[in-house]
């Protein structure tokens, strides 16, 4: 029997699409640039500082973006500095059984995890358009909580997320699933013999491009070579002091830690 758990985040907070990434040849046209633009937040920065760049008062940027006194905004968040069309109602998740043909089982792939132990987690994300979608990931069992509170906590600082399956509704534009926020999938670390964590739906990896593997000079993925240097705050990138706290908060390590390489979109319960 199908479990469900249902999450609703009562939360009503102004969103606004922002400028198209770059689209996949071939794929759909991904939506138009026409609304309100947005801010990232930086460290350090506040209402007052980023109501005074942007020549809006504080009292604005705090109704725009649902902000009350004297909470300030999450560090990697996202903020409108523009009064936005329309307006958000809040975050729902719910926790589905996985069935064979969900993964691609086989059996002969002597995968570590069957089916029975894995869980498809809905939530609420909103994507680099500002649009609030429902999207899912496939995690084991006994992590599905923990990343239910972790997408609530990116939702609830409106960080943006790319894209989640199912990207045929979410975002037809991008068929590169390179790009694609996901969990399990049964394969090997790469260039070894040794399974990744993701074999086990004891993984995630969070906005690939935008923060990229780095082993060297090799780069995955490829497109992930405009984020090299991460001290700069853009839509979609992880840091320390911010986004990554979501993660780190409920029992996942980051790779991002890593001396030997980064792994700056993974996170794991296994710091592997």
């Amino acid at each position: 029997m199908k479990k469900v758990l249902v999450f609703l985040a009562a939360l009503i907070v102004p969103f606004s699409a922002v400028a198209p990434a770059r689209a996949t040849p071939g794929a759909p046209a991904s939506p138009a640039s026409t609304t309100p633009p947005y801010h990232v937040v930086r460290p350090g920065e506040t209402i007052k500082k980023i109501a005074a760049v942007y020549h809006i008062t504080p009292a604005q940027l705090r109704a725009w973006n649902g902000i009350r006194k004297p909470n300030q905004p999450s560090v990697d968040g996202v903020l409108h500095v523009a009064k936005p069309q329309t307006t958000l109602t809040g975050w729902r998740s719910r926790v589905e059984q996985v069935t064979p043909a969900a993964v691609n089982w086989d059996p002969k792939k002597k995968c570590p995890v069957l089916p029975a132990d894995l869980r498809k987690v809905w939530v609420t994300y909103i994507d680099f358009y500002g649009v609030a979608r429902s999207g899912s990931i496939v995690v084991h069992k006994a992590i599905a909580r923990p990343v239910q509170r972790a997408f609530l906590t990116l939702y609830r600082m409106r960080f943006r997320i790319m894209g989640m399956s199912p990207m045929s509704l979410n975002a037809p534009w991008i068929t590169d699933m390179a790009t694609v926020t996901s969990g399990y999938s049964c394969r090997k670390v790469a260039g070894s013999k040794t399974l990744s964590q993701h074999a086990y739906g004891l993984a995630i990896d969070v906005n690939p491009v935008q923060n990229p593997m780095i082993r060297g000079t090799y780069i995955d993925p490829r497109a992930g070579v405009d984020f090299l240097a991460r001290s700069p705050y853009r839509r979609g990138m992880m840091h320390a002091g911010g986004a990554v706290r979501a993660f780190t908060a409920n029992g996942l390590h980051w790779g991002g830690r890593w001396r030997t390489l980064k792994d700056y979109m993974h996170f794991s319960t296994t710091d592997r």
